[in-house]
């Protein structure tokens, strides 16, 4: 791949062998006037005042500057500084992702802090937990519920304050209890901006920047030790592999200083803390925090941004309100399915013909451009990780000309290994290794019979390179665990999960070595394939695929009901109002065989869904069936819905 070769030496402003801290400071030199950050007005009451963040109006975005921000930056590093905190100190972050989390995020790395997040969905006993395990000195909460969370827990952890972001009441005689908005006033006594550059200065490449805990879908959650260098050095090579190189015709879409992002992944999730937020700071894009998942088309659509990070499950339920819209609006669902259709196959074909060409520009007239118009017109790429995505799916964003770029890591690589570049791009895979990570497989850990169709390498996935984790948190032995050497000494990090390296170099991702269903005839079955499936049908919102030691494949599938719904009083069949009552009617299951028939074209015979039950019940974060991230707790949905498995093989 010689495109690799020049991505490799390919260097310029934002790569660099500086700190966090300081690239975020070399980039607000360089981008000084531009627009850093958007936020929304009437979602939180800010204790920053209006004198720092004026208020924007409700509904509407407002700008600052990277001279805004960096002065907001300064002035609360000093303030955390006034407060006590010194280097190595661990902090936690405990607040959805908004405009004062990456602001505090930058503060207190140039104060020497080490972050740890905690996710908002945390329970009283998991905020214990992820502010106990790191011995965390001080905590950043969102408002006053958060500060309720940690006050129920506070005797069992050594705190020397806590700050929340928004205004709070009530709290008045407690001195180590503040508003960011005090500490902002601090720092505005006491900041001195040659003592701030020394004390960037003091960090080194090897400190630890953050802890970053696993989303632990079994098992108690592990603090990953990320360094800056760790980050710094992932920035760097996706820096390089999205940057606007020399070599890159005019067309290919790619991050700069005039991109404009919306964030809205957790930034308690590496995933978004990398992509989502030190690689756009770092190249001087602007970055507008939406109002929350439910609110993306609208957020969208005021911003218009040209980029975004998602998850697979993000751009699912996208894409659901794309063909749910357009099939309530002017354009009937048959013409909709007709335009993707055409969209995938002139995608698809190397040379389309005349014929082919003519049905696209139909088919973007009437269809894709009012979508694309509807997420504010100007996207050019969006970027897929944390978790597995439908080819299908992929194929459907880039046929209406809103192309997704798949990638793949995890939190002990800080997190990118791989993923597809914009210019060389191939669906169905999570692209290449970046230029400075080394990949390859243990081959003993899969069932090599099981993947005799794929050629070149199958295996576990072992990682090297300047962004791999040096291990857990006062876990030696997980940490020993996660790693192997090979014969030349080299340590290398077991991912987990089965990679199929390609002959082109290009990764496919099979699906976690944990979660490989074995049945009893012997057969390895990976389930993300079959549950990808589902992704972009009309018919199944979700699927988990079960079967472990069992003679064949089944699945636990929850409806779309508003879909199917819509199609009874069509054919004029009455539907029960009870959910689990429309899921056992047999009309119903009848009309999902059919999609599960579907499906099963695509797959060998062992593969395939033999039986399968409804369950009216969506997998969510909020009823603890998936991880912030949106990966299946499948442990826990197996004991949800228990005696619907026990039913799917009773007569096996």
């Amino acid at each position: 791949m010689d495109w690799l070769d020049t991505e490799r030496e390919y260097e310029d402003e934002v790569t660099g062998e500086t700190t966090l801290a300081r690239m975020f400071e070399e980039s607000a030199e360089r981008n000084t006037n531009r627009p850093a950050q958007k936020y929304k007005g009437g979602i939180y009451d800010r204790s920053l005042t209006d004198s720092v963040l004026p208020a924007a109006t409700p509904g509407e975005f407002r700008t600052i500057s990277y001279a805004e921000m960096r002065d907001i930056v300064r002035t609360l590093s000093a303030g955390f500084r006034d407060l006590g905190v010194e280097r190595g100190d661990r902090v936690g972050l405990f607040s959805n992702t908004r405009m004062e989390w990456a602001q505090s995020d930058f503060a207190l790395l140039s104060a020497g802090a080490v972050i740890t997040t905690v996710y908002t969905s945390s329970s009283p006993d998991q905020a214990r937990y992820l502010l106990d395990d790191p011995d965390a000195d001080g905590v950043i909460v969102e408002n006053e519920d958060l500060l309720e969370t940690v006050l129920e827990v506070e005797d069992d952890l050594d705190l020397e304050f806590i700050v929340s972001m928004d205004e709070i009441e009530g709290y008045d005689d407690r001195d180590d209890i503040l508003t960011l908005g005090e500490v902002y006033d601090r720092g505005e006594d006491t900041f001195d901006l040659e003592a701030y550059e020394a004390r960037i200065d003091e960090t080194e490449w090897d400190d630890l920047a953050s802890l970053i805990y696993t989303s632990g879908t079994t098992g108690q959650p592990k603090g990953v030790q990320l360094t800056h260098g760790n980050f710094r050095s992932n920035v760097n090579a996706n820096r390089k592999r999205f940057a606007p190189r020399p070599d890159r015709d005019d067309d290919v879409p790619v991050l700069d200083e005039e991109s404009v992002a919306v964030s809205y992944l957790p930034l308690a999730h590496v995933f978004e803390r990398t992509a989502g937020h030190f690689v756009p700071f770092a190249s001087g894009a602007c970055i507008a925090y939406a109002e929350s998942p439910d609110t993306l088309q609208e957020d969208f659509s005021t911003v218009s941004p040209t980029t975004a990070t998602s998850v697979p499950r993000v751009y699912e339920k996208i894409y659901d309100g794309i063909r749910e819209e357009a099939s309530g609006s002017s354009v009937s669902e048959r013409i909709f399915e007709w335009a993707t259709d055409v969209g995938v196959e002139y995608q698809q074909t190397d040379s389309p013909g005349a014929l082919l060409k003519a049905k696209q520009a139909v088919a973007d007239k009437l269809v894709f451009s009012s979508v694309r118009e509807a997420l504010g017109g100007e996207i050019e790429l969006l970027i897929s990780g944390g978790g597995s995505l439908s080819p299908e799916l992929c194929r459907l964003y880039h046929a209406m000309g809103l192309p997704i770029f798949e990638g793949y890591g995890l939190t002990e690589t800080s997190p990118v290994v791989s993923t597809n570049p914009p210019d060389a791009a191939k669906i169905g895979t999570i692209g290449a290794p970046i230029s400075n990570v080394e990949v390859k497989v243990d081959e003993s850990v899969a069932d090599q019979a099981a993947f005799t169709d794929d050629p070149g390498e199958v295996g576990e996935l072992l990682v090297k390179g300047p962004n791999v984790t040096q291990g857990y948190w006062n876990k030696p032995g997980a940490t020993r665990s996660a790693f192997t050497e090979d014969d030349d000494g080299d340590r290398w990090f077991r991912t987990g999960d089965i990679i199929h390296i390609r002959p082109d170099g290009y990764l496919e991702f099979r699906d976690r070595a944990k979660q490989i269903i074995v049945l009893s005839t012997g057969k390895n079955i990976a389930p993300g394939p079959l549950e990808d499936a589902f992704a972009a049908s009309e018919v199944v919102e979700q699927a988990m695929v079960v079967g472990d030691g069992e003679k064949f494949i089944a699945a636990l599938l929850v409806p779309n009901t508003n879909h199917v719904r819509s199609w009874a009083e069509e054919e004029g069949i009455d539907l029960p109002e009870d959910p689990q009552a429309m899921c056992d009617n047999e009309r119903v299951r009848e009309y999902i065989q059919q999609e599960v028939d579907r499906v099963n074209q695509n797959f060998e015979k062992h593969e395939t869904i033999k039986q399968f039950e409804l369950v009216p019940q969506e997998f969510t974060e909020e009823n603890d069936m998936l991880t912030p991230t949106m990966k299946k707790k499948r442990r826990v949905i197996l004991e949800r819905f228990e005696d619907r498995v026990d039913r799917l093989y009773e007569d096996a």
